[in-house]
């Protein structure tokens, strides 16, 4: 069965669909180009299915690939067996090919392997045949000799064969795994006299079974091992286990060597068996949490990302300060600095606040985007005092600042900024995040970011991948300016990547602004493939070609000029008519090589060329007498802005630097299964106060009604 094949029955797909889109995918295509220009060819595969195929028939490739070295280590060895060959092509996963590679992988030298070079392996096969009548202390007095020096050590001995030999019956570690799996119990305690012990007092005495274990539980468990507060274990009924493994093997209570095989298949199972299969169970809980927590910090990502745009306003940032004083930094509609200055706001310097009054007047920016680190709020209302005495319009809203600091020292702040302090570049960071969100997010890792759920703790190569497939996705789903945007962002178009975007970059500044898409062309290294992906989602505006500006891909150029000959008009006057637009029959061009989802496409892209997908811009608002966690009391309600969700809740700020928590069962008046089906982070949110707890600054808020 091919590749494509069996990701098709794995993910429920039609096989005709996965396997069109892997050929597009062989061929260089990318995601987010096939999910857009290529619905006919995948049946319409929406981009979380493509980007499933993708990874799966990865997976797949992998495993071939480690299947092939097992087989060939096992030839090497000597063991290769039709009966392994067998197991090995039935084997689907890394995990299982591992396992069944585990018995022969070269290992420090164990008691087994001492008793095999005394010769005991005869008396263990007598152990383990179970005969009915025997004289064991006859029996194993034949192997006294050379180094067994009696018959207790020549019965040990057997028995460390025997407890191997239990311990790689591949039947036997397999029904462990499964009763680890269905019937462990996960069990925390606090090490003696571990530091940082009171953070984790929830789980100094906890155990659940490990099948109910929810993802950010096992998680928070794991962080606590890792730092030494806490000792986890998954536990099974040993006596219970035992008599199930004495009951698949040959076991005569009555033989004289029936005990002798009942003290090994103990041993066998706590100090063997029972380890390797919690190890294993842990290991997949692991990866199940993992992939937990890599969809929450996707979810709230993309929400980032893809949060309102300010747009091309003139924007004051202010990255706040309390002995320093405030970093302030005018940037103009395109993000340019204009002026920067430091201002003491946090700490009402009364000169200060009547230079920011004087300089809002001058300037009179859309907005003034103020830092929610550190003196955020005091400098908050510092300058919406100030920008009520200046008589200006500008809507003052707190930013999230975490990653600004990553950026400023980074070197592409360096680059953009070349000349300017540290801490001014965190305000300029902040004030474009206003104007555009996606533009800027995309400068820093997106781990820098803070929306993720025990983000340190998950698997660091997966969440990078996972993340990067999120930035590319809401940049493309978005569109780029070509003539506006950083290499930063080009970087994450379909097909460009960092090296060629510093590349259109390079050739902008060189050649100046680009007027067509078709110049891209002209770009050393980048050929007819690269613009075939990246085309349609960059944008020309005010170019000679008006589609540019559009999500119409440059292939489908000639299509829209058909259909504005069979309306009697341009295709200028058809992009700027939506009545025009509405007369359109998709119908009547529907071909082998476009279909009705391609059309719709067009028709919709016609009628609003070059529209953001994105929300209107609102600017949220916090209450001035509501400043830190000791203002706040319960029942009061407040206005406040969701900064991360996660699977148990939301954690949302109303302006205190502490973030307070609303339960999932606290986020609606209707069930909820999970926090995403209602909030996403940068969400406005209005919250109601239910306790606070100032010793542990806990914050516990509602928005039920």
């Amino acid at each position: 069965m091919t590749h494509a094949a069996r990701v098709a029955v794995t993910l429920s797909l039609p096989a005709s669909s996965v396997a069109a889109a892997v050929s597009l995918f062989e061929g260089g295509a990318t995601v987010p180009f096939v999910a857009r220009y290529r619905k006919e060819q995948t049946g319409g595969l929406d981009e979380v299915q493509l980007r499933s195929i993708a990874r799966s028939v990865e997976e797949l490739v992998e495993t071939d690939a480690r299947r092939e070295t097992i087989r060939k280590a096992l030839a090497e060895l000597g063991k290769r067996t039709p009966e392994l060959d067998r197991l090995l092509d039935a084997a689907d996963s890394r995990a299982a090919l591992d396992d069944l590679y585990a018995p022969f992988k070269k290992r420090r030298k164990t008691r087994a392997d001492a008793a095999r070079e005394l010769g005991l392996e005869p008396l263990a096969e007598r152990i383990l045949s179970q005969p009915a009548s025997a004289d064991v202390s006859a029996d194993a007095r034949r192997f006294v000799t050379g180094a067994v020096t009696d018959v207790a050590q020549a019965l040990a001995g057997a028995q460390d064969l025997v407890a191997e030999r239990l311990s790689t019956d591949l039947a036997v570690t397999t029904r462990a795994r499964r009763a680890m799996a269905e019937h462990g119990v996960l069990t925390s305690t606090v090490r003696k006299d571990a530091v940082g012990a009171e953070k984790f007092s929830d789980y100094a005495d906890h155990q659940e079974p490990i099948a109910r274990v929810p993802s950010h539980r096992y998680l928070a468990l794991c962080r606590g091992e890792s730092l030494d507060v806490l000792t986890v274990r998954v536990r099974l009924d040993v006596e219970r286990t035992l008599a199930q493994l004495l009951r698949n093997v040959r076991y005569l209570p009555t033989s004289p060597y029936g005990p002798i095989l009942a003290e090994a298949a103990r041993d066998a199972l706590e100090r063997l068996i029972l380890p390797a299969a919690e190890r294993s169970v842990r290991a997949a809980h692991k990866v199940k949490a993992d992939d937990e927590a890599i969809d929450v910090f996707h979810r709230n990502l993309e929400a980032l990302l893809l949060a309102a745009p300010l747009g091309p306003e003139a924007v004051l940032g202010v990255d706040p300060g309390l002995r320093t004083g405030c970093k302030c930094a005018l940037v103009s509609d395109t993000g340019a600095l204009v002026a920067d200055r430091v201002l003491h706001l946090a700490t009402s310097s009364a000169p200060d606040q009547q230079a920011l009054v004087s300089w809002l007047r001058a300037a009179r920016p859309r907005a003034v985007a103020v830092g929610n680190g550190t003196g955020g709020r005091e400098a908050l209302a510092a300058v919406r005092t100030a920008v009520r005495a200046a008589g200006v319009d500008s809507v003052v809203v707190s930013v999230n600042e975490s990653g600004a600091s990553i950026y400023s020292a980074s070197d592409l702040a360096r680059e953009e900024l070349p000349d300017v302090d540290l801490t001014v570049r965190s305000a300029v960071h902040l004030a474009r995040r206003l104007q555009d969100p996606l533009a800027e997010l995309v400068k820093l890792s997106p781990q820098s970011i803070g929306v993720g759920q025990y983000q340190h703790d998950v698997d660091e190569a997966r969440l990078g991948r996972r993340l990067h497939d999120t930035v590319e996705s809401c940049v493309n789903r978005v569109g780029v300016d070509l003539n506006t945007a950083s290499a930063a962002l080009l970087g994450y178009v379909a097909g460009i990547g960092p090296r060629l975007a510093a590349a259109v970059v390079h050739h902008r500044e060189t050649h100046g602004r680009y007027t067509t898409r078709r110049q891209l062309l002209d770009v050393a290294g980048l050929g007819p493939r690269t613009f075939e992906q990246c085309a349609g989602f960059l944008r020309v505006r005010g170019g000679s070609e008006r589609l540019d500006a559009s999500g119409v891909h440059p292939e489908r150029y000639g299509l829209v000029a058909r259909i504005a000959r069979d309306l009697g008009v341009s295709a200028h006057d058809l992009t700027s008519d939506p009545a025009l637009v509405d007369r359109i029959e998709p119908q009547r061009y529907v071909d082998p090589s476009t279909g009705l989802a391609t059309l719709t496409d067009i028709v919709a892209e016609l009628r609003k060329p070059g529209r953001d997908p994105r929300a209107t811009f609102e600017a949220p608002a916090f209450r001035d007498d509501v400043n830190t966690v000791e203002d706040l009391q319960p029942g009061m309600v407040l206005a406040g802005v969701v900064t991360n969700v996660t699977n148990f809740g939301a954690f949302v700020d109303i302006g205190v630097h502490q973030d307070g928590l609303v339960h999932v069962s606290e986020l609606s008046d209707r069930f909820v299964r999970s926090p995403h089906e209602v909030v996403s982070a940068g969400q406005s949110l209005t919250v109601r106060v239910l306790s606070v707890d100032l010793v542990r600054r806990r914050i516990t808020l509602s928005a039920r009604s």
